[in-house]
């Protein structure tokens, strides 16, 4: 037995209880090494139907999608039709946000590698029809900038859907039809939908959230976010053997399953550049154009996560291995079942190690909270950092906007000092203790930003 079809075993008798003991509803996993391929499913597409997870379901991939709306971008960098380091205006002059001097200087490259600098959570749902990303770019006008372009990196969304409208244009064709004729069509995807009228034809899940802390999983009230945020993620569901088919092209050096170039060479070697240096929050180690990047024990892994109404997908390859896995749930606790898949895998077969979660140390010792202490704000949600009389300091998150409509429910932990400025949380939100940073300065030595992956200003003295 090879040790993929070892791992599959594994997979296949691990995957039912590891589900049970997250709270995942549901999922299914692919594995490849090279050209061939393991997969497993288990649980439950919707806890209301019962209708069972299968290795040909469709999951929504959430944010996985950025990378392929940057591949769709590096295509036209092949042909000569797009460059990188232009403004944003030369392609679609109307861009603008509510800093007029950042708009005039945003370039294709800073949107793709998340240091375009503006809010970058803007879910506006305008409309079903094919002018969804062209109207969306008008809600863009009042967006507040949160630092100069190319100054530091935050997670931007918005930054993706202006990229997809970059690619509408330059093509001349909507969005979802790019994806179908340059990438769907070249890889040869069969289980793989632009939106829920293409995902109704197959097997399909539904995301699942808690409506009350600790409750049980329920079926999200609606499928998926807006078209218009359909490049960043909104929208793109497909089953785990297609998703590895987009990172086998990226393996492979661009070339599809018929031995023709999806993505030149060079391209796919651009996307995996590293543009910008991560803060200290225990994510990848950089970002590339579209893809994250992670330095770990073993060799280089590049990947993307994605969370969407209650789904959650995860991506991982290591180039020159051609290993990859792609994991896909709807529910509970998906991060614990990441890491124990992942680490499995990467480790059998590509002798990486990843990292194990980061712990909160007890015995830490108490810190002088007046640089971190008030309040942070984002479109989605509202973050209150405190000390208590006995020195300890808390963090309260309490969604606003449209996460508080989808019933995210609020957080609250206390922080334990980790590396520097950044923390930890004592307790894990959705199965994961993710740290977080305290970057900038005032003037008056209090941070100006608190860092999450995404950068949200402080808004009190």
């Amino acid at each position: 037995m090879s040790k993929l079809d070892e791992v599959g075993a594994w997979l296949r008798q691990r995957l039912p209880d590891l589900l049970t003991e997250n709270k995942v509803p549901g999922a299914a996993v692919a594995v490849c090494a090279g050209d061939e391929t393991v997969e497993a499913a288990a649980g439950v597409l919707s806890t209301a139907t019962g209708v069972e997870a299968t290795t040909d379901s469709l999951f929504q991939i959430g944010s996985i999608t950025k990378v392929w709306t940057a591949t769709l971008a590096m295509q036209l960098v092949d042909e000569g039709k797009l460059d990188l380091d232009a403004p944003v205006r030369a392609y679609l002059p109307e861009f603008r946000v509510a800093d007029e001097r950042a708009a005039e200087r945003i370039t294709v490259r800073q949107l793709m590698c998340h240091v375009a600098g503006f809010e970058g959570d803007v879910f506006t749902d305008t409309g079903k029809g094919d002018d969804c990303l062209e109207k969306y770019l008008d809600d863009l006008r009042q967006v507040p900038q949160l630092f100069e372009p190319g100054e530091m990196f935050s997670y931007n969304n918005a930054g993706y859907c202006v990229l997809g409208r970059i690619v509408e244009v330059v093509r001349g064709e909507p969005f979802d039809v790019c994806m179908r004729t340059h990438l769907f069509s070249p890889l040869g995807l069969t289980h793989a939908a632009n939106d829920p009228y293409e995902a109704i034809l197959h097997r399909t899940a539904v995301g699942h959230i808690e409506r009350t802390p600790g409750g049980p999983a329920e079926p999200t009230p609606v499928w998926a976010l807006a078209r218009s945020n359909a490049p960043a993620g909104s929208m793109l569901a497909m089953r785990p053997r297609d998703l590895l088919a987009f990172a086998r092209m990226h393996l492979a050096g661009g070339l599809g399953p018929d031995g023709a170039p999806v993505l030149s060479r060079a391209g796919v070697s651009a996307m995996r550049e590293p543009q910008v240096t991560l803060p200290d929050i225990d994510q990848g180690t950089a970002w590339g154009l579209g893809w994250e990047l992670f330095d770990l024990p073993g060799g280089p892994v590049f990947g993307h996560d994605g969370n969407t109404i209650g789904q959650s997908a995860f991506l991982r390859a290591v180039p020159g291995s051609g290993v990859a896995v792609a994991i896909l749930t709807n529910g509970g606790l998906p991060r614990p079942v990441h890491a124990e898949i992942a680490g499995r895998v990467l480790h059998d077969l590509a002798g990486v190690e990843l990292p194990g979660e980061p712990m909160p140390d007890p015995a830490a010792p108490a810190v002088d909270a007046s640089r971190y202490a008030g309040t942070y704000l984002s479109s989605t949600c509202e973050t209150t950092v405190s000390q208590d009389g006995q020195g300890r300091l808390w963090l309260e998150r309490v969604p606003i906007g449209i996460t508080a409509e989808l019933d995210e429910v609020p957080y609250r932990t206390e922080l334990v000092a980790w590396r520097g400025d950044t923390f930890l949380p004592v307790e894990p939100e959705r199965g994961a203790r993710a740290p977080l940073a305290f970057l900038g300065d005032d003037g008056e030595g209090r941070a100006v930003y608190l860092h999450t992956g995404r950068a949200d200003r402080r808004v009190n003295p």
